[in-house]
């Protein structure tokens, strides 16, 4: 039997030498990285809002987090077009634990095919499992969740269950959100004032300049 012999003047395989090797590793993802053709999207409806999106729209297989001061401020609003198109085309959309049944008529009067969507109620822990599941079997379109607690590695777990998906999955949060770290590809803040409703970019990966810092009106 013939005897494998190894050395310790062997060469060993190449590691980073430097920042820059490191950076140049193709699992690290640094800010404006990506190009314009690798981004998938889904349109929001809203011109402004999607004029200032790289690629025009949600990223799709990432996480999209939309903070509110309160809910039915019309934070339904930045999803609905993309829901009606995804429906349409016989794909299904899950809801999981929205803090208020969903009203079927405003729904179905925006577009929204109510045979393609499937709300899941559960408690933080059970629908926090339920999102991850529904993201990693490929098996829904869109997954919405609204999620009230949360901490960062349930998070990332989010975030990783979108990256294996194409799906649109998007995150609802309370507005205190926006002083923690998240891992989160997007994130939007949605508020009203007296002149309306809304909507900031605070956190867009692959920005390439196109954000700025104004509001964009959701609701007058």
């Amino acid at each position: 039997m013939a005897a494998v012999l190894t050395s310790p003047f062997m060469a060993s395989p190449a590691r980073p030498s430097g920042l820059g090797d490191v950076l140049r590793h193709p699992g690290v993802w640094r800010a404006g990285s990506a190009s314009r053709a690798d981004l998938r999207t889904q349109p929001t409806g809203n011109i402004a809002l999607d004029a200032r999106l790289p690629g025009g729209g949600l990223p799709l297989g990432a996480l999209t987090e939309i903070l509110v001061d309160h809910d039915g401020i019309g934070e339904l609003e930045l999803v609905m077009p993309a829901l009606a198109a995804m429906t349409r085309a016989r794909r299904r959309v899950a809801m999981i634990a929205p803090p208020y049944i969903p009203y079927a008529p405003a729904l179905a009067a925006a577009g929204v095919d109510l045979d393609h969507v499937v709300r899941i109620d559960a408690g933080t822990a059970d629908s926090h499992w339920s999102a991850e599941q529904c993201l990693r079997a490929g098996c829904c379109a869109a997954v919405l969740h609204w999620l009230p607690q949360v901490d960062y590695r349930q998070l990332r777990r989010l975030q990783l269950a979108a990256e294996s998906s194409d799906a649109l999955a998007i995150l609802f949060r309370p507005l205190h959100a926006q002083e923690q770290s998240s891992p989160a590809a997007l994130r939007l803040r949605v508020s009203s004032s007296s002149s309306g409703t809304c909507v900031d970019i605070l956190k867009c990966r692959g920005d390439f300049g196109t954000t700025r810092r104004e509001p964009i009106a959701l609701r007058a």
